[in-house]
């Protein structure tokens, strides 16, 4: 049977907020859109550009910062490594000098009110997240690529899938929950053994390994950033950072200088339910906090729920004493695999599924990764996601003023417990005596999905975005 191969790198992208499939998307397809133009033109015979934004990217592309990752990515800046703090001077600089830098290399104009057009009536037929990039010559209009960000940063160019996706044969070809319990049944092998192997395939051992932790690394940084940061969060929702109070709050005035002597410091205040259940929604409200902030974050499996599996693998590394390399490989290998069924039966784009895509997913990730780590079998972790997506169907995605803060950064917060209580009840529970299957509510998942009204799919046109005027926020 044919199967769809991506890595635990297709997964885990290191990238700036606030959105995947509406910022980190977009800025990868300018990219890819440069390459072509090189290929086919040649950059210094670009003389303009014109990026055309469909649906759900122009109805709350403004609020996720599409122009501006567009922007960038037609400068040619690498979304992993850019000087966060250089974003806003570039765009202001942009913006008064109407010249951007095409591919780092020619100078065009560009004024970003007119060469940016937010299409909101429109919408292209194969999915919500559409846009057209149109490149001029002296002789006139020469290529017109389109592209779909279909949700976690993965763009598929029109006509032509899997953009983003390297496919390769596998030792252990799985699209479903079913396969990836079949192999580890046959093989003996636990969930994060087989998706290693199947890595194998991509690079060695070492290299995944060194990947992997520097996934971690980005993830812990973030964490310590957001809780160590304050303010006001950009948009005119005038929302305010928590974290930082919160970390306060709980560290009681008590010293540190670094990433450990802080993890020193929160284990030293104790095991008790409420103080561990401020911990992980401090530790989720900073990733989102630093996230809506364009901070760098780790798409998990997208920027909306960027907090939830970094907030879980903390606890788990905190309080569980789960802080070895091993531990934490075995904890992102774990959560990509059950992220990338979701992406093959169903969607993690918020504009197709509603926010049951991102904080239901990535909830199901993290609670699969902690139910193995702790000790859980191949199955107990897979009840493990069955019972926290269970408790996400029909999560709709109605951010308001279409920014990605309220109600996203709680929802992180209400995802990192659902897991940590799925993780709890299988480990608790005989998976063969479960009436749900994994499959299954992928399955319901997607026809949920198909189900949901389009104004509750990203576009900011029904629920909170509608019932909290931006002008009446107070949060």
């Amino acid at each position: 049977m044919p199967h769809e191969s991506i890595s635990v790198f297709d997964m885990f992208k290191i990238g700036v907020g606030p959105s995947s499939s509406h910022t980190l998307g977009p800025w990868k397809a300018a990219l890819l859109c440069l390459d072509t133009i090189n290929l086919k033109i040649g950059i210094e015979k670009v003389t303009s550009v014109t990026v055309l934004l469909y649906g759900s990217l122009a109805k709350t592309g403004k609020g996720h910062g599409t122009d501006i990752a567009v922007i960038l990515g037609l400068c040619g800046e690498n979304p992993e490594t850019i000087d966060v703090n250089s974003i806003t001077p570039t765009i202001q600089k942009i913006n008064t000098e109407n010249i951007i830098k095409l591919g780092g290399k020619q100078n065009i104009h560009f004024n970003p009110s007119e060469n940016i057009k937010f299409l909101y009536n429109e919408s292209l037929p194969y999915h919500p997240n559409g846009m057209t990039i149109n490149v001029f010559t002296e002789e006139g209009q020469v290529l017109s690529e389109t592209y779909f960000s279909i949700g976690g940063g993965f763009v598929e160019k029109e006509g032509q899938e899997n953009v983003s996706s390297s496919l390769v044969d596998l030792p252990f070809p799985i699209n479903t929950s079913n396969d990836l319990e079949y192999w580890c049944m046959k093989t003996g092998m636990h969930i994060y053994d087989v998706v290693l192997e199947n890595e194998n395939t991509w690079r060695t051992e070492e290299e995944t390994k060194k990947k992997l932790l520097k996934i971690w690394h980005t993830m812990r940084d973030c964490i310590y950033r957001g809780c160590h940061a304050q303010g006001e969060l950009p948009g005119g929702l005038k929302v305010k950072r928590r974290a930082f109070n919160l970390n306060k709050k709980l560290t009681e005035g008590r010293s540190y200088n670094s990433y450990e002597e802080w993890q020193k410091v929160i284990q030293q205040g104790g095991i008790s339910f409420q103080y561990i259940l401020d911990w992980v929604s401090c530790f989720a409200l900073a990733v989102n906090e630093e996230n809506a902030g364009f901070g760098r974050v780790v798409t998990a499996p997208t920027n909306g729920a960027a907090g939830v599996i970094p907030a879980v693998l903390q606890y788990y590394i905190t309080f569980c004493n789960g802080g070895t390399d091993e531990q934490i490989i075995r904890f992102l290998l774990t959560s990509a695999e059950v992220g990338s069924i979701f992406k093959k039966g169903a969607t993690i784009s918020a504009a197709m599924g509603g926010c049951q895509a991102e904080i239901g997913v990535s909830s199901a990730m993290a609670a699969a990764a902690l139910t193995e780590c702790l000790g859980g079998t191949q199955k107990q972790a897979l009840m493990a996601a069955e019972i926290s997506m269970e408790h996400h169907l029909g999560l709709t995605c109605d951010p308001i003023g279409g920014l990605v803060q309220v109600p996203c950064i709680e929802r992180n917060t209400m995802g990192a417990i659902k897991a940590i209580t799925a993780s709890q009840l299988a480990l608790k529970s005989t998976p063969e005596f479960a009436k749900v299957s994994l499959d299954k509510v992928i399955k319901t998942m997607w026809e949920t999905a198909l189900d949901m009204s389009s104004k509750y799919k990203e576009t900011a046109d029904g629920g909170l975005a509608v019932n909290v005027p931006l002008s009446l926020s107070e949060c």
